[in-house]
């Protein structure tokens, strides 16, 4: 089984340059980000983790200029979003920026993409909440067109272009590993576009009855990553048996000094699942 982490990066916490570097030197293979472009103050959505929404929420840096310093700082980490919220994004402008920084990493990319839970936020960005999952859906479609076609054309309910010219093309071929985050509500869409699934807050006990779930959807073998997972022995332990391909182990935005004595303690979890 493979770890890694999955944090925010804001302005108030430690650097993606020096919070790369360290998750690096502690041997974890990959650091996954979270995306949230801003955070309307009037939010009738409530928070998925329950009570008020802590403030690393609003304060995020961009996904993919985090990551690019995350890049440019480590040598064999892979680096990805966790998740890329592409019921808020521009298919063509996000084509064109993760092909970019997988070219950037030397092919380290892993796109990390969901629908997300936020009505407000995604409805300042011109998304209907309610047809959220098949614009999700058709922006991937496009987006795979723009990775890998020389001539990429699309036409859809949500997305229509003519023949255009975009690169660079992803370096990882025939592009990088998607890995779709969700619930079960999400499993057609792992079993259509998932290199793996993408869960969270879920208990291995939980976690065992839902995989099985997906092989029966997927008609295949899913790889798992659980993230935003607590750095938790037992856990690790029991997911292990599940057959889980990857932790990422939970590291909320902090200063320096505190990022690093969390990474230690999750580096000494991993040593004694070994």
């Amino acid at each position: 089984m493979k770890f890694g982490i999955s944090s925010f990066i804001t302005d108030q916490g430690i650097g993606p340059a020096e919070l790369g570097r360290a998750v690096e030197e502690r041997g974890f293979d990959s650091l996954l980000i979270a995306e949230h472009s801003h955070i309307p103050v009037n939010r009738r959505s409530p928070y998925p983790g329950g009570g008020e929404l802590p403030e690393m929420y609003y304060r995020l840096l961009d996904p993919f200029i985090a990551l690019t310093a995350v890049a440019s700082a480590t040598e064999r980490l892979l680096v990805g979003t966790g998740i890329a919220l592409l019921s808020q994004r521009d298919p063509i402008i996000t084509a064109k920026e993760t092909a970019s920084l997988d070219l950037v990493s030397g092919g380290r990319f892993l796109f990390g993409v969901g629908i997300g839970w936020n009505r407000e936020e995604m409805e300042d960005h011109g998304t209907d909440p309610s047809t959220r999952g098949r614009l999700v859906d058709e922006r991937l479609r496009a987006i795979l067109t723009l990775w890998t076609e020389e001539k990429a054309e699309f036409h859809g309910e949500f997305v229509d272009f003519d023949p255009v010219y975009l690169w660079p093309k992803p370096v990882r071929k025939p592009h990088p590993p998607i890995y779709v985050g969700g619930g079960e509500g999400a499993f057609r869409r792992v079993a259509e576009f998932g290199d793996a699934w993408l869960v969270s807050n879920v208990t291995p006990d939980e976690l065992g009855p839902r995989m099985a779930r997906l092989r029966e959807t997927a008609g295949r073998e899913v790889p798992v990553t659980v993230y935003w997972a607590p750095p938790d022995p037992e856990d690790v332990a029991a997911y292990s048996r599940l057959g889980v391909e990857r932790i990422l182990f939970s590291l909320p935005a902090m200063p320096e000094a505190e990022t690093f004595r969390a990474l230690d303690e999750m580096t000494a979890v991993v040593d004694k699942t070994r």
